[in-house]
């Protein structure tokens, strides 16, 4: 007998708008997880949506890319193949504008999320401002690490010496989605300013998320913490840059500085 392909199960995609698509999930109980009774950072989850159409006021088609800023302050974010889910059922929807649409998205999205984030929508005229840039940093990439750990496993960090900054890049950071099992991969960027960082042991504390089934935003503060408790940097900012995955990608940026490698439209830079 041939065994049943787990491919090719349809998903049924609404045919008129529906805010009621989002479905949020609390920041709370991974918070709880990490101890952190007042939040050590600020920062952001920027997602990018490359797949969003409507209808303009006379019938015809228009594609844009649009862009939501989240505060890591707000008390939910969403998942994510509900966002997908969500502006999908704009496809037949007319709009008398793209301002139009931008204030729908936002609407939905504060309510979703009990907070205010910032909604870009951007035509094809404007779309060069998403080209993907290499990071800036030094890789780690090459790094043998410490250990091969199969949870991430904050007592691998270690630093020590005379104080830096610099900016250390791992472009081969894994872990798993929570709710369906799949990959995830990102690049990870981590700028500070404190006792030098050992890389083979970063390396090895980053090599333990390969099984660790996390929350983009959820990946991004645990390194944040475990960073902080371990090495007691002056300054740190991590951001987690996760490849597209369902038309969106999603990067969330977290800081204990605002002015210490603040986010750069388009795209956050450390």
């Amino acid at each position: 007998m041939t065994p049943e392909l787990p491919l090719g199960k349809p998903t049924r995609y609404p045919e008129v708008y529906d805010a009621g698509l989002l479905y949020p999930v609390d920041r709370a109980p991974q918070r709880r997880a990490l101890s952190l009774e007042t939040l050590p950072f600020t920062g952001v989850d920027r997602w990018t949506a490359w797949e969003l159409a409507w209808l303009d006021a006379s019938g015809r088609p228009q594609a844009a890319i649009a862009q939501f800023d989240v505060p890591c302050t707000s008390p939910r974010i969403v998942e994510s193949k509900s966002v997908k889910l969500w502006l999908a059922s704009l496809y037949n929807e007319r709009f008398a504008s793209t301002g139009a649409v931008r204030e729908v998205l936002a609407s939905a999205l504060n309510e979703a999320i009990g907070a205010i984030a910032v909604v870009r929508i951007d035509l094809a005229i404007d779309w060069p401002r998403y080209a993907r840039q290499a990071p800036e940093g030094v890789s780690i990439d090459d790094e043998i690490p410490l250990a091969f750990p199969s949870a991430p496993d904050a007592s691998l960090l270690r630093a020590s010496g005379r104080p830096v900054v610099e900016t250390l890049v791992a472009e081969t950071f894994r872990s798993v989605c929570p709710v369906t099992g799949q990959p995830d991969y990102a690049t990870v960027t981590v700028r500070y300013a404190g006792p030098s960082l050992d890389r083979a042991s970063l390396a090895a504390y980053l090599f333990g998320f390969r099984r660790h089934p996390g929350f983009h935003e959820d990946c991004a503060e645990r390194i944040f913490v475990d960073i902080t408790r371990a090495c007691a940097p002056a300054r740190l900012a991590v951001e987690t840059s996760f490849t597209r995955r369902g038309g969106i990608d999603i990067r969330p940026f977290r800081t204990s500085d605002a002015s210490f490698g603040a986010p750069l439209a388009p795209g956050l830079r450390l």
